[in-house]
């Protein structure tokens, strides 16, 4: 039994009815604790069916022959890709990083015309052909530079 004194609070008259407010405070912690991971492994299972949704995708080219790759090859990939993406492993890739990486390439050139030319040819100047699934892309820039009057001809 309660007893409501207005000076010091409520009394308990037995040790059961403190046990049973620590044992309704434990079971609202765990109820709150169990909302919380709930919400907070929402974006992950978000994440996860997509993961499976790019999976079906990937399988389907796979099976269609449409990959460039054997079939078993594809099939092993598309299912290291998803394990991946489940231990968080696999991240979106930024198509800015390949531009950067393919302009850091273009410093190993040796002269000064060299690191321009490619660096023109990265940003989209002069002409592209091939296919990744033909061996590669080709980036050809060119560029007419006139030969001063006078200079011998070779």
């Amino acid at each position: 039994m309660r007893h409501l004194d207005r000076q010091r609070g409520p009394q308990f008259s037995s040790p059961h009815s403190v046990h049973a407010t620590v044992l309704w405070g434990v079971i609202l912690l765990a109820i709150l604790l169990l909302v919380a991971g709930a919400a907070a492994a929402a974006p992950v299972s978000g994440k996860l069916a997509d993961a499976q949704a790019n999976y079906q995708r990937e399988r389907a080219i796979c099976l269609s022959g449409q990959s460039n790759q054997d079939k078993a090859t594809c099939l092993k990939e598309a299912g290291a890709a998803l394990q991946d993406a489940k231990n968080g492993r696999l991240y979106e890739v930024d198509r800015s990083d390949y531009q950067r990486n393919a302009l850091q390439r273009c410093q190993q050139q040796v002269s000064a015309d060299d690191k321009a030319a490619c660096e023109r040819r990265i940003l989209g100047e002069g002409e592209k052909s091939g296919s990744v699934a033909a061996g590669g892309i080709l980036r050809e820039y060119k560029e007419v530079i006139p030969v001063p009057a006078g200079t011998p001809v070779q």
